[in-house]
């Protein structure tokens, strides 16, 4: 059985709880052109983080075996919810689960935490569908993948 991945736990009141456990991370660099104006990591480069963690997440439930030429999903909605500012001198990583799972979509959640503070800079809410990249189209979840995703998040 696997462990979920533990941080400190975040100090500000206004995150939300995990809806599952987290087992898969994978850690962020910052280059100094991510930083804006003000100093912050700039809100366009999450959604860039976010997508690193969903190709390494992809790859761990995969066993590395994944055709990026043939992906069958695709991101179909994002939501994400900032909650702390992050700086340069951060270490930062994403964790990522799967949390749901259907015939044509499941729903992901990843978070972007400082690893040594436990501090919550976002949370994401994704939902990708199955897809099929030689029509173009909506499609199933390909079942290797669904069953692979099942058994990594031990849904």
């Amino acid at each position: 059985m696997k462990t979920a991945i533990e941080y400190p736990e975040s100090k500000n009141p206004k995150v939300p709880e995990q809806i599952r456990p987290f087992y898969h991370s994978y850690p962020l660099q910052m280059r100094f052109n991510d930083i804006d104006m003000v100093g912050h990591l700039n809100n366009s480069i999450y959604l860039s983080f976010l997508d690193l963690g969903k190709i390494h997440y992809f790859k761990a439930v995969m066993g590395n075996q994944v055709s990026w030429e043939h992906i069958p999903v695709v991101v179909v909605n994002i939501n994400i919810n900032f909650y702390s500012p992050t700086y340069l001198e951060e270490e930062i990583e994403v964790v990522t689960a799967v949390y749901a799972i259907s015939e044509h979509s499941f729903k992901m959640e990843q978070r972007i935490i400082n690893r040594q503070t436990g501090d919550i800079k976002c949370v994401a809410n994704t939902v990708m569908a199955g897809f099929d990249p030689k029509t173009a189209k909506g499609a199933p979840i390909d079942p290797v993948w669904a069953n692979a995703i099942k058994e990594f998040e031990g849904l």
